[in-house]
């Protein structure tokens, strides 16, 4: 079976979760990594998209997950339910399930801040979030032997 890394964004600000793909993909495709990339609507629905795939054991190839998004600050506390809920979504799949995980869901104030984040130009999140999986990833095997 084949080792792969799932790239999970939310399509919400579609351009910015594009960017951010962008650096995912570069800096996989520089490891020579071979990946799969779904979208779904916010950063909300990641945790429930990755622990749906990260559940067919039998079948699923992925020894990483990668997840991609920008959560965007407005006039009420849904900026505040979101980027929450979608980190403590990812922090108990990664506790509770033991999967490798990178989080590049960006939660910032403006869309300058954003783009400044994404930018494969600029802090390249997208990269990191790369990086940050893998490295759960060579942790699990050094531990396990598979990181799956």
């Amino acid at each position: 079976m084949e080792n792969k890394i799932l790239l999970v964004d939310a399509d919400f600000y579609k351009d910015i979760a594009d960017e951010l793909v962008r650096g995912a993909v570069r800096q996989l495709e520089e490891k020579n990594l071979k990946y799969d990339r779904i979208s779904v609507p916010g950063a909300l629905e990641i945790p429930s998209a990755i622990a749906t795939i990260s559940q067919q054991k039998s079948t699923n190839p992925y020894v990483g997950y990668v997840a991609l998004g920008c959560v965007i600050r407005g006039e009420t506390s849904h900026y505040d339910i979101v980027s929450n809920e979608s980190a403590r979504g990812l922090m108990n799949l990664g506790i509770d399930k033991g999967l490798a995980i990178g989080n590049g869901i960006l939660t910032v104030d403006n869309a300058d801040q954003a783009w400044a984040r994404a930018s494969i130009r600029k802090k390249n999140k997208g990269r990191d979030a790369v990086l940050a999986c893998l490295s759960i990833v060579r942790l699990k095997k050094s531990i396990y032997g598979d990181p799956r």
